[in-house]
């Protein structure tokens, strides 16, 4: 299976994501909410690494790997707290396009950080994403 297959069910499930936090964080504080959360994502999470790493997989993960995954893991925190609050406070169809502008700010930053090149038809993709969801988002 290719990424297109993966980067799909990913949407899939971040489509879930959105309509079933936004139903429990209805009663709950939602820095709370995203704690139990990401508890159990940290269970699951676990158990299927342990299953399917290699002995001694995590002993040779190089330091630079750990700063680098520590740090998107923070940002995944920050991410995660600033959308549960968001969905607390408003509907699911307007919150979720504009947090997919992620998409438009990680081409931007791949674009600066890692030297990627957009062509024109990305570029214009990326536009359309940027307007989609304002549109979508929008009274």
């Amino acid at each position: 299976m290719n990424w297109f297959f993966w980067a799909l069910l990913s949407a899939v499930f971040a489509g879930l994501t959105a309509v079933l936090a936004k139903v429990g964080v209805a009663d709950v504080n939602s820095n709370l909410a995203t704690a139990i959360r990401t508890t159990i994502i940290l269970a699951i999470t676990w158990l299927i690494a342990a299953f399917t790493m290699k002995t001694g997989a995590l002993a040779a993960i190089a330091h630079r790997t750990w700063l680098f995954l520590a740090l998107s893991a923070v940002a995944t925190g920050l991410s995660w707290l600033c959308y549960f609050r968001a969905l607390q406070l408003g509907e699911v169809s307007k919150v979720a396009p504009i947090d997919k502008l992620s998409v438009v700010i990680a081409i931007g930053i791949s674009i600066v950080v890692l030297g990627e090149k957009l062509n024109v038809r990305e570029g214009f993709g990326a536009g359309f994403i940027v307007v989609g969801a304002l549109l979508l988002a929008w009274k």
